[in-house]
């Protein structure tokens, strides 16, 4: 009872009462514009112990839940070059559903690179990318829907050779920045970059901001900043980070990164 008060007297202090104790009601467009983006490397599910278990990556997925997951090496490298994470038992193990990019019968992604996105969230478009490797590279993109928003997502694996990283982030930087004019836009990926300040950073700074969420690689002792989340101007970052817990630190070679966002 409120201090200052003897006995409640009345209808109408009652419904003052109670509409007093009434949590405010949500906006409904805020939880619209607000999402979460996580990029993975995976390392074609072989964790650090060795072993191949697609199960335990998806459990690691459903710790950082995202909306919205750029996949780096989903798909074996050789031969039919078959997803990593069946699709049956992403549907039965998660509340994800893969980006179909159309590119192989048995595989998830383009050279490694898959998108997933939560149920409930359409991809409107999809595509694959080619870009200047020195080994077999690529990258995917797709616009979703969520709410109201129409956002462009690239996922992408950079070159080991710094010349090249540079050569593919230039070339990444121009698609997005071309689908910034359409609407809200995220890139995310392993990039290889170690260096704080290097060439595939320069090229991207130009349209986008870089986010640190910190170190993700190796796994067990994380040193390097390999993995980032950018984004452009119509975006504001409300939180970034990386993703550690037991089953991240065995599941994978690399640390989940993800970031928050809200519309500018």
């Amino acid at each position: 009872m409120p201090q200052g008060y003897d006995e409640p007297r009345g209808a109408l202090y009652r419904i003052r009462t109670a509409a007093a104790n009434v949590a405010p009601m949500p906006d409904p467009a805020s939880e619209r514009c607000t999402f979460k983006v996580a990029s993975y490397n995976i390392h074609k599910a072989i964790g650090t112990d060795r072993r191949r278990d697609p199960a335990r990556i998806l459990g690691v997925l459903n710790e950082v839940d995202a909306d919205i997951v750029c996949l780096q090496e989903a798909d074996l490298r050789f031969g039919s070059r078959a997803s990593v994470l069946p699709r049956f038992l992403i549907e039965s193990h998660t509340d994800y559903v893969p980006v179909p990019l159309d590119v192989q019968g048995d595989s998830m992604g383009w050279h490694g690179n898959a998108i997933l996105v939560r149920q409930g969230i359409a991809a409107e478009s999809h595509d694959i990318i080619h870009i200047p490797f020195l080994e077999p590279r690529g990258v995917v993109t797709a616009r979703v829907r969520i709410g109201d928003v129409g956002l462009s997502v690239f996922g992408m694996h950079l070159d080991l050779s710094g010349l090249w990283r540079a050569r593919q982030a230039k070339t990444i930087a121009g698609l997005g920045d071309a689908a910034r004019g359409e609407g809200p836009t995220v890139l995310m990926g392993d990039l290889n970059e170690w260096r704080a300040s290097a060439g595939c950073f320069r090229e991207f700074t130009r349209h986008f901001a870089l986010l640190d969420p910190g170190p993700s690689f190796p796994s067990r002792r994380p040193l390097g900043r390999l993995d980032r989340i950018l984004h452009c101007d119509r975006l504001r970052a409300t939180g970034c980070g990386v993703h550690r817990s037991a089953a991240a630190t065995i599941a994978s070679d690399h640390l989940p990164v993800w970031a928050e966002f809200m519309l500018a």
